[in-house]
Order: C-alpha cells, then structure tokens, then sequence
C-alpha cells in the first residue's frame, strides 16, 4: 500500500478525531516498541501482528501510517529523543561541576535511559541498521547530533581551561562509536561488569580525550562567538 488511508473526522465519545488519532498511534507505537525491540524483532512482525498487538485493525494501521518503516522510523526518533531529554536535563544539573563530575553525571543520564528498557537499546542500536538507505540516513543524522553534542562541550570545557584545545569532531566520531559499541554489547550480556562500570569506562575514555597525558588544565580562554550546542 502506497499511501495512508483517511482518518475519520468529528468528535466521538466525547474525544476529537485529533485526540483519537494521537491515542491510536501511541498504541501503535507502544506496541512496536515492544515487538520490534524484543520477539520477534522488526524484520519478523508484520502490519496484522502489529495490529494486534495494539489491539487495532490493520485499516487503523493504515490510517496512520504506510508502512512498518515509517514505524520504526518514528520510534528511532523518538528512543533517541527521550536519551537526549535525559542528557539535556543534566547538563542543566551539572552546570558549574568539574570536568570529571560533569562528564560522569551526563553518561548516567544517558546510559540509565538507554538501558532502562532492553527493548530501547534493541531499537537504537541493533534493528535500525540496514534496513534502508533513508533509514540509514536517519541512523547517521542522529549519531551526528550526538557527535556535536560532545563537541560542543568538549568546546565549553577548553573554554573553561579543563581540556586541551583542539579539533575533536575526529575523536567525537570514534568516542560515539565506543559508547554505542559497549552499552550494546554490555545489553547483550556480553560484557561482565555493572552499569556503573561501563560508564566509568566510557568516562575514563572521554576525560583521555579531553585531556590527554602531559596537558595541563589551564585558565579560561575567550569563548568563540557563534552558538556552542545544537538546537
């Protein structure tokens, strides 16, 4: 099928047909985060299993979207968007904190979200890979805005004199791979350590980048002119 079909339109019980709307594609959406992060994964559930399990019809399913992809589309997005809340949230909590304290409670942050449901971590980093070119496209603007996420606070701490100034897009790029690469594999039971573990590894990891063996901290420097974090 090409295209979505048409809602119906009006109020009904009490609701209207945009809140109805909104309602059913929770559902949708809930479900697939079930199904496509868990059993049977992406590739295994089709539009009537999916139905079901949101306990819709396969012509609801139409009706807001057009395919399993833009289903798993919308949920990449919005995985990834409730990760950056929580990375958002404590920046804001750990402003003024050292270096060291700083990076630390931004990685929790990050990594009890991810975690806090397998089903999250299936859909980020397992099931949204290789499926298309455009969700491919997706994968990697995301992992983009992550990369200017480091680097603009690796921006703010050489600004503050707590790292090394230096192009780190490069090392940005590697260090997204390493964090992607270790909560995958530490979900998959893979690796034998703690949560905690893990993300003092990745800490470890990140402050070597920041401040590689022989720098010393510094005073501020000047700030740039031009915005520092993406929107």
């Amino acid at each position: 099928m090409t295209g979505r079909l048409r809602a119906p339109t009006g109020r009904y019980g009490g609701r209207t047909a945009a809140e109805r709307q909104a309602e059913r594609r929770g559902r949708f959406l809930d479900a697939a985060l079930k199904l496509f992060g868990g059993t049977p994964g992406y590739r295994g559930t089709t539009v009537a299993a999916l139905s079901e399990a949101a306990g819709l019809s396969t012509r609801q399913f139409y009706e807001e979207f057009r395919t399993l992809e833009d289903v798993l589309a919308v949920l990449h997005l919005q995985v990834n968007d409730w990760a950056e809340e929580a990375v958002v949230a404590a920046f804001a909590a750990a402003e003024g904190l050292p270096l060291a304290e700083r990076v630390t409670a931004i990685f929790r942050a990050y990594a009890a979200d991810v975690t806090s449901d397998p089903s999250r971590i299936r859909i980020t980093f397992v099931e949204i890979v290789g499926i298309s070119p455009r969700l491919e496209e997706q994968r990697l603007a995301r992992r983009a805005r992550w990369i200017e996420l480091i680097c603009a606070e690796a921006t703010a701490a050489v600004e503050r004199g707590e790292a090394a100034p230096r192009d780190y897009r490069l090392s940005a790029a590697a260090f997204i791979g390493s964090v992607n690469g270790l909560l995958h594999d530490w979900s998959a039971g893979w690796v034998d350590a703690t949560l905690d573990e893990v993300v003092d590894e990745l800490v470890r990891q990140l402050l070597g980048i920041l401040q590689p063996p022989g720098w010393l901290p510094q005073g501020p420097q000047a700030p740039p002119t031009g915005p520092r974090r993406p929107d």
